[in-house]
């Protein structure tokens, strides 16, 4: 608290990002969905050819070489693509260009009750209503929830974080095509992890009103660059760039468009790693199921670990973080029973098994 903030710096709850080690501290990482592989080689090429004089010009605003590599790879007009400093900061963008403020109506946006924790302090800091529509008991999100409920807006994650659930094409159609009045924010920061892949991009010339979100982040081993990308009508990100010049017209920076857009056109270094992250995550679901854990199958590169009976999902974090595994957990009722676990590379996974078998086994002597 502070006499120098307004109220709703001082009243926000903010987004708590998940633990990063201290620089030197050795832990098996597996709190923040990172990819466990480094970026495309190619990128390192990149970086020695750059030209650093080139940073004393401002960046294209549009970020055109980047869009139009991802307007080829998911076959829309480079007019449909819109590049930010991150996803998170697209769909901030979203919210404040597409939902409509509390002052000008009662009408909330919809999102699924447990689902990312951005959402609900992009909501209070934008002054938005909401509506929290639950989960059913399986974690999973039915699409006729979202049907004749009145809205100015609906954000869903697909797959959803932290349950790593997904749901159909066919619902995502339904929602959307049920809502025509209101914007439909698909934000798929994981589906290139779906087995098998598939993306709302497909419905956008059905559904003029669905705008997918991306970040380079995930599958692309590029979360400390910070580029993130929606996809949409020509409509909807006209009005995204309106947003843009109104806050910050030069997102994304030179770097930052020259190495994604790298990292884009190497579909075949993308592809390799995210067969070898389904893998690794198959394998470590199975192996905990084998120990008593329940989850739901993963669309995800992270799982949702309910422990077996007779172990609590915080003292199990807590030991794992003493054995310098780092998982996310979270203490929100409903899911505080669960522990998020990002798969990392196919040794991590062994060690945390290792690690977890040694708690169960505790716990059965005890």
């Amino acid at each position: 608290m502070s006499k120098y903030w307004n109220k709703k710096i001082n009243d926000i709850e903010p987004y708590v990002a998940g633990e990063q080690p201290k620089p030197g501290q050795k832990v098996i990482k597996l709190n923040t969905n990172e990819n466990p592989f480094p970026p495309s080689p190619v990128i390192r090429a990149v970086m020695r050819t750059f030209d650093i004089g080139d940073l004393r010009l401002y960046p294209d605003t549009d970020a055109t070489d980047f869009i139009e590599a991802v307007a080829q790879r998911e076959c829309v007009k480079p007019s449909q693509v819109f590049a930010g400093n991150g996803s998170d900061e697209v769909l901030a963008l979203c919210f404040q260009t597409f939902f409509e403020k509390e002052g000008n109506t009662d009408l909330p946006v919809l999102t699924p009750d447990y689902s990312y924790s951005f959402y609900p302090v992009f909501e209070q800091f934008y002054d938005i209503r909401s509506k929290k529509i639950p989960l059913r008991e399986d974690l999973r999100l039915e699409a006729d929830d979202y049907i004749g409920v009145p809205n100015c807006g609906i954000a869903i994650a697909n797959p959803n974080a932290p349950t790593s659930r997904s749901i159909s094409l066919m619902d995502i159609k339904k929602i959307a095509k049920g809502n025509p009045d209101s914007v439909v924010i698909i934000d798929e920061a994981y589906v290139e992890f779906s087995d098998p892949y598939f993306t709302a991009v497909d419905l956008l010339p059905d559904c003029p009103n669905l705008i997918v979100v991306r970040t380079m982040s995930k599958s692309y081993s590029l979360a400390g660059l910070r580029v993130g990308y929606a996809i949409g009508s020509e409509e909807l990100i006209e009005g995204l760039k309106r947003a843009r010049d109104s806050f910050n017209s030069y997102p994304t920076d030179r770097i930052a468009q020259r190495i994604a857009y790298a990292a884009v056109r190497d579909n075949e270094y993308h592809m390799a790693c995210i067969d070898e992250i389904i893998r690794t995550r198959k394998f470590t679901e199975f192996a905990l199921r084998g120990l008593g854990f329940k989850m739901p199958e993963s669309s995800a590169n992270f799982v949702f670990a309910k422990p077996p009976q007779g172990i609590d999902a915080e003292t199990l974090y807590k030991n794992l973080r003493a054995k310098g595994i780092l998982v996310r957990y979270f203490k929100t009722e409903g899911i505080n029973d669960r522990l998020r676990i990002s798969i990392g590379t196919r040794q991590d996974m062994e060690q945390l098994i290792a690690a977890v078998k040694q708690e169960v086994s505790n716990v059965k002597d005890s």
